[in-house]
């Protein structure tokens, strides 16, 4: 096969085994039947799990066979194409780029197990990662999006608010263990023998398994309980008001591009399909000049080749009211 040959079929190929391109049936069709082998090799995996069904094993055995071979397959092509998904990178530093992002090393444990499970225990754990490959192609669409982009956004406070759990958690363990150490030694051995407590009631589970007796202990608890259940509410109350922010992004952002007169803005996201287009290809597709990219606190020259990204906002002119 020529050179000449071999671009546009890796291309084609790229093109179709990328997720969420919804303007190319062949590629939409991919991902449907991608989340279909995974759902099929998981509810295997379940179903392999029990007794009763002992008698299907050679069925399971086959179905995660045939399975594992597809994933594999992707997993190649990927690699294939890799040097596509990053233009900016040579094609080797592009395929070593892959393996070690997040979609290459899900991909990997994904296949791993069905080698390994007659090896170390912690590869047969790894059975658990294929729940994520799920993740990996529903982050490519709309409703996951949004919920990566106000993790994105938020994650300072979010880490923060964790921070201040972590903090007041081991203080309760350590005061709990002082008032209670002496009447019960055996729940509260030491310092750490009151995080299990201090987890189930900053949480608020309280299961009850291991509680205080003493009336210092008691009234601890009560502070501590009325304490967990503000500091849970701080990285809730702050995920709540990113999925506001975020939805009111959106409603202002659903900008058409007959709506252009002069000069207007639209917001990368799903629903705008720029998300992973060039700037040449959005040029030539709409008709339309790129100004500027605004990403973050950042001003990006449009040069043709650059990818835009989620959430970039794009400075654009109608090419019509250039030309006239």
């Amino acid at each position: 096969m020529s050179e000449k040959t071999k671009k546009p079929l890796r291309r084609r190929i790229f093109d179709i085994i990328q997720i969420g391109n919804k303007d190319d049936l062949i590629s939409r069709s991919f991902d449907w039947f991608i989340v279909t082998v995974i759902i099929l090799n998981i509810l295997t995996v379940f179903l392999d799990t029990f007794e009763e069904l002992a008698f299907l094993k050679p069925v399971f055995r086959v179905t995660e066979a045939v399975t594992i071979s597809v994933f594999c397959i992707e997993y190649i092509l990927r690699i294939w194409t890799a040097d596509m998904l990053y233009p900016e990178k040579k094609p080797f530093a592009a395929r070593l780029r892959f393996l070690r992002s997040f979609d290459g090393v899900v991909d990997l444990l994904t296949i791993l197990p069905f080698f390994f499970l007659s090896g170390f225990i912690v590869f047969r754990m790894l059975r658990v990662v294929r729940i994520f490959h799920l993740f990996r192609v529903n982050a490519h669409y709309d409703s996951f999006h949004v919920i990566t982009t106000v993790l994105t956004e938020k994650k300072n406070q979010i880490i923060s608010s964790v921070f201040i759990i972590i903090v007041l958690m081991l203080a309760s363990s350590l005061g709990m263990y002082s008032v209670e150490h002496e009447a019960q030694p055996g729940a509260f051995r030491n310092a750490f023998s009151g995080i299990w407590w201090s987890v189930s009631t900053l949480l608020t589970v309280g299961y009850g398994d291991i509680y205080p007796i003493t009336v210092i202990g008691k009234l601890m608890a009560i502070c501590i309980a009325f304490l967990g259940v503000g500091v849970v509410a701080i990285p809730t109350g702050i995920i709540s008001a990113g999925f506001v922010e975020q939805y009111t992004k959106n409603q202002h952002s659903d900008v058409r591009f007959s709506d252009i007169r002069e000069v207007g803005e639209i917001l990368v996201d799903k629903k705008s399909g720029f998300n992973g287009m060039k700037v040449r290809e959005a040029a030539e597709k709409y008709n339309m000049k790129i100004l500027v990219i605004l990403r973050g606190e950042l001003t990006v020259i449009p040069v043709e080749e650059l990818k835009m990204k989620p959430n970039d906002i794009l400075i654009v002119k109608s090419e019509k009211i250039i030309k006239e």
